[in-house]
């Protein structure tokens, strides 16, 4: 592992990409900005990663040498890794984003992909990572017809049964319910989730909502929450919430 650490303050960006022309683009690319860069070619090795470099943010090939992608942001999330993951892949196929979104990844970006455009995704991302988390009694419960939303505890209950979501999915999930009968657009739904000051052509809303639905939506074919609104975007939909706390 090679690691070009040029300022401890700075934030750390872990590169596991086994093409070395990519990793030198995006480690240049980074540096330019000011981040220091650690490096791996293989999947083996992340945890070890962790513990030296202590990255805040990882930007993850999905077709590596030893390991798939997909093995390697599991073991991240298993050890308790809560930094950013965003999926680097030249597989455009849907499966691949929907798997990887699934897992615990953050974000999925197509190669070639844009440096600036690379770039501003990350930003994004540190930029909410270093959000202060929300502190207990300092959120809101959200009551909808089976479906309760507590921004505080980060917890979702359908029914009587706890509902299990990424960090992304309950920050998607809670935006949509705390605007209840807004329509709110793409770019705003980017925005105010994934922190993009600038609008950016992904999937990634698209397959969240899709995995919302079939986590939370009594029938997600016939979702009753989470409304698709034709050229606009999104809107939450159900009774009035019970704000409480």
């Amino acid at each position: 592992m090679k690691d070009h650490t040029l300022d401890a303050r700075q934030p750390t960006v872990l590169v596991v990409e086994d093409d070395e022309l990519v990793r030198k683009a995006i480690r240049l690319t980074c540096e330019a900005e000011g981040y220091a860069v650690a490096e791996l070619d293989r999947g083996a090795g992340v945890l070890a990663a962790f513990d030296e470099a202590h990255p805040d943010l990882v930007l993850l090939d999905l077709m590596l040498p030893d390991v798939s992608g997909f093995d390697v942001c599991r073991e991240i999330r298993r050890a308790g890794h809560r930094v950013p993951v965003l999926i680097l892949s030249a597989k455009h196929d849907e499966i691949d984003v929907v798997l990887s979104l699934e897992i615990g990844a953050d974000d999925f970006v197509n190669k070639p992909f844009r440096p600036r455009e690379l770039l501003a995704r990350m930003a994004a991302h540190l930029r909410k990572a270093s959000e202060a988390t929300p502190r207990p009694g300092m959120g809101r419960r959200l009551a909808f017809r089976g479906l309760t939303v507590d921004t505080a505890e980060r917890r979702v209950v359908r029914g009587a049964d706890e509902v299990a979501l990424t960090h992304t999915e309950f920050d998607l999930l809670a935006f949509l319910a705390g605007n209840a009968g807004q329509v709110l657009s793409r770019d705003r739904i980017l925005s105010s989730v994934w922190g993009y000051e600038h609008p950016i052509a992904t999937r990634v809303i698209d397959v969240h909502v899709r995995n919302l639905r079939r986590k939370i939506e009594p029938d997600p074919g016939q979702p009753r929450y989470i409304l698709a609104v034709p050229g606009i975007g999104y809107r939450f939909t159900s009774t009035h919430p019970e704000n409480g706390r």
